[in-house]
């Protein structure tokens, strides 16, 4: 093949967004004699699309030397910013900067007003994102939206009003964001934007959406995210993003087994020729699903990849030492986030409730529940008030207050239908059915019981499922007298000595709540005091060692 019409073909194939066969086509020209900088911004943009990072950063340094020998100060600049966006997104910020710097010479020397102000303005924006300066990205963003408008460049206004979204996102005013969000996929899903700017666009919308967990809209995009990367099958760094998002959404769907399957894919794609940020998350997601099924050594090895590749294995780790039954060291790990605010920490504190608890100390599971909770209130997803309502009836039956924990769960439990997340839905009947019991409803938590049962069997979750068939044998023998967990554990310190100040401090309950035990206690024995009562415990082996 003459370079000529390797030339033609190549140029044919970006006018097709055939983006393969762009690369292949250009860079088989380039060989035999070299391209002009327009053609060598074109093999750019293919090598990009078809994620071959180190190509791209080459030939767009070429590009750029072009565009200054030709004296098209302005192009050479927008060159110059991709690159540093580029090695930026690769882990090489000197470079990045020391290109940032190059662009703004040539822009300044001339005393332009173009639109390659604005790109300038995208590397300093997306800067203040990573320091946590969400009101300067937000201030910035706005500035390059302007330009670009100004300029009539959809690609620049586009991802800055995306830009615009993503920091209000961070400042919590959620309702603000998406609207400019969707505004910013609108123009991306009619075509008005650029491939590459595009599918950087898709994946950082869907990422947010995730952060407040509007799953309903996430998974919107991803559908439209997975129909645009079919339609450009070369385009391999956001097949990737796609892979993953739908392995999180098919996660929560219960579809465990095709999820895996996407994650491991996502986490090929994006570790060769070497492993990039974006790979923690895949890897996370199958350490995240190999710890539901039980699979606790290939759950840590995975944990250990995406650490190794950035991503904070929290809160999952400390779930797979929970099921390991290592609960002092699961708790240590996210002893810290009792407090957090943001919106990253409500899966941790959701976690760290069912950790703390436990641990016994229900003081530190109520107040992660209660900043949840606020969390929750505070920004109105449906994911998060089931989350809260979870956690809340979790703490409430730890208290001693089963009605309310009833209450609490069957919110839960809608909410968790409502997303159609049947492993969240089975750990909800798990605590309903404990609910039931010590209401006395023995009927009753054996039917949420049987169905959390089935429920587990038919998604693979092998621990949820032994941990419930431990429940289902101490319930086949129950307590003399009836008593219930709680009721049993305060007869086993009250046979210690403990008094209720000393029995409510150990259990994290009210004093209160403990007389309200007692009086429940000496009812169903039939007993008339402590004495009486510490005997019957002994007795009946209810007092366990050394307590």
């Amino acid at each position: 093949m003459t370079r000529v019409s390797a030339l033609e073909q190549g140029r044919d194939a970006v006018r097709r967004r055939a983006w393969g066969d762009a690369f292949a086509r250009l860079s088989a020209a380039d060989r035999e004699g070299g391209l002009p900088p327009d053609d060598l911004e074109n093999l750019a943009r293919a090598a990009h699309l078809v994620g071959k990072d180190a190509e791209c950063a080459e030939v767009l340094t070429r590009a750029h030397r072009g565009f200054v020998e030709a004296g098209e100060a302005e192009r050479a600049a927008r060159c110059a910013i991709w690159l540093a966006l580029e090695l930026s997104y690769s882990g090489e910020p000197a470079q990045a900067s020391g290109w940032l710097a190059r662009a703004r010479r040539l822009l300044d020397d001339g005393g332009r007003d173009c639109v390659e102000l604005g790109y300038l303005l995208l590397p300093e924006a997306m800067h203040a994102v990573a320091e946590g300066d969400f009101a300067k990205a937000h201030r910035t963003f706005t500035e390059a939206a302007k330009i670009g408008a100004r300029f009539g460049d959809v690609d620049l206004t586009t991802f800055s009003r995306h830009g615009q979204g993503r920091a209000l996102l961070r400042l919590g005013e959620v309702a603000s964001a998406m609207t400019l969000l969707d505004e910013a996929m609108v123009a991306v899903t009619a075509g008005e934007v650029s491939p590459n700017f595009a599918g950087i666009i898709y994946c950082s919308v869907i990422e947010g959406c995730h952060e407040v967990f509007d799953l309903r809209r996430a998974q919107e995009w991803t559908q439209a995210l997975d129909a645009w990367c079919a339609s450009l099958p070369d385009t391999l760094p956001y097949r990737a993003h796609c892979l993953l998002r739908r392995a999180e959404i098919l996660q929560l769907h219960g579809a465990w087994r095709e999820a895996y399957d996407e994650a491991r894919r996502a986490a090929e794609r994006l570790s060769h020729p070497a492993p990039r940020h974006d790979a923690g998350a895949a890897f996370y997601r199958m350490a995240e699903l190999d710890r539901l099924r039980g699979a606790f050594a290939e759950a840590e090895s995975a944990y250990r990849k995406a650490s190794a590749c950035g991503k904070e294995p929290q809160p999952g780790l400390a779930l797979l030492r929970l099921a390991q039954g290592q609960i002092p060291s699961a708790f240590a790990a996210l002893r810290g986030e009792g407090g957090a605010s943001g919106v990253g920490g409500a899966i941790a504190l959701g976690s760290l409730v069912e950790i703390a608890l436990a641990a016994d100390d229900v003081a530190a599971a109520r107040k992660a529940a209660d900043t949840l909770a606020g969390i929750a209130s505070r920004l109105g997803a449906p994911f998060l008030r089931a989350l809260s309502s979870h956690a809340a009836g979790a703490v409430l039956l730890a208290t001693g207050d089963p009605r309310a924990a009833l209450s609490a769960l069957k919110r839960a439990s809608d909410g968790w239908r409502e997303l159609d997340a049947p492993y969240e839905v089975a750990r909800a009947r798990v605590l309903i059915g404990r609910a039931f019991r010590e209401l006395g409803d023995h009927d009753g938590a054996a039917l949420e019981w049987e169905a959390a049962s089935r429920a587990f069997r038919e998604l693979g979750a092998a621990p949820d499922l032994e941990r419930l068939l431990t429940i289902l044998k101490r319930q086949a023998a129950p307590h003399a007298g009836g008593l219930t967990e709680r009721e049993v554990e305060v007869i086993a310190l009250v046979a210690t000595g403990r008094t209720n100040r000393a029995i409510a401090e150990r259990l994290g309950i009210s004093e209160k709540t403990v007389a309200r035990h007692l009086s429940n206690i000496f009812t169903k024995l039939g007993l008339s005091s402590r004495a009486a009562a510490t005997a019957y415990a002994y007795e009946h082996g209810l007092v366990q060692g050394p307590a």
